[in-house]
């Protein structure tokens, strides 16, 4: 009898977690359905706005356009090489000055989020800095660095590195001080006490970072190619526009945007995988 109670029991527990999961699923599909419907929606809109006349499709281009234009470079290659070679690059230079100057904004972040005295010294030189826009040191890099790979590399560190910092040194100050008094207590020195209390409790402030430094990288690395280069995708936007090529324009836009999508999907992985311990979140759409 008791073992007939429990299966009893059992039975509606399963069937009830069976219904979260089937909705959870069905809400997902929606969710891309819906994503998917919208983007249908206005790709049509703009083809049929473009050949109806009421937008210009010498200025504005059209999707159809667009996509022959990225077909062209796929099967033979662009006027600076193959489509890989440019998308290469582009990442190279992203990557690198991302990984970069995260490396540099979490370390001086931790740094002078646990020295006060750190903090207290550099913190307005750090705030200059911040203040300076960016992105009108990419010709200084050039000047620099040259057309090469490094010019870029530098353009996204800079704009990498603040967001990072200021993450990581908020997520150290934000550490719960009772935590760091029972590692104390326990003996734990300084080294221990950031590497094993400090570090691991800011590390979603700074995995929140990494989300936006990765578009931040990007922006720098195709800036920087616009400006001058010898590869890569801005270089392909830059040449497009000297052309008046609209649909050359967009179509790099658009492989740059499924790059960054790529790359930001790699990161919400790693995240989860990371931080599986977490609640899932009720209102995360993803």
């Amino acid at each position: 009898m008791p073992l007939e109670t429990a299966v009893a029991s059992a039975a509606p527990a399963v069937s009830r977690t069976e219904v979260r999961e089937r909705a959870a699923r069905n809400r997902r599909l929606g969710v891309y359905g819906a994503r998917a419907a919208v983007l249908a929606g206005f790709l049509g809109l703009w083809e049929v706005c473009s050949r109806t006349g009421v937008v210009d499709p010498f200025n504005f281009s059209q999707p159809s356009r667009i996509w022959a234009q990225i077909w062209q470079w796929v099967t033979h290659g662009t006027a600076q090489g193959s489509l890989g070679e440019q998308i290469g690059y582009t990442l190279y230079e992203a990557l690198t000055g991302w990984v970069l100057g995260v490396v540099g904004g979490v370390l001086l972040g931790i740094a002078l989020g646990r020295v006060r005295f750190l903090a207290d010294v550099f913190g307005p030189y750090i705030k200059v800095l911040n203040a300076i826009p960016r992105i009108v040191l990419a010709p200084i890099f050039l000047i620099w660095f040259g057309l090469g790979p490094a010019s870029k590399v530098a353009s996204a560190v800079v704009l990498v590195f603040f967001p990072v910092f200021f993450n990581a040194f908020q997520g150290a100050r934000e550490v719960d001080r009772n935590l760091v008094a029972n590692a104390r207590i326990l003996g734990a020195s300084n080294r221990k006490v950031t590497l094993q209390v400090v570090i691991p409790a800011a590390t979603t402030w700074i995995f929140t970072s990494l989300h936006v430094s990765f578009g931040f990288a990007l922006i720098g690395a195709i800036v920087g190619e616009y400006i001058g280069a010898t590869k890569g995708l801005g270089l392909m936007v830059a040449a497009a526009q000297g052309t008046f090529n609209a649909a050359g324009v967009y179509a790099a836009m658009t492989i740059l945007a499924v790059v960054a999508l790529f790359t930001e999907g790699l990161l919400t992985f790693a995240e989860k995988r990371l931080f599986r311990w977490k609640p899932a979140d009720a209102g995360d759409g993803r």
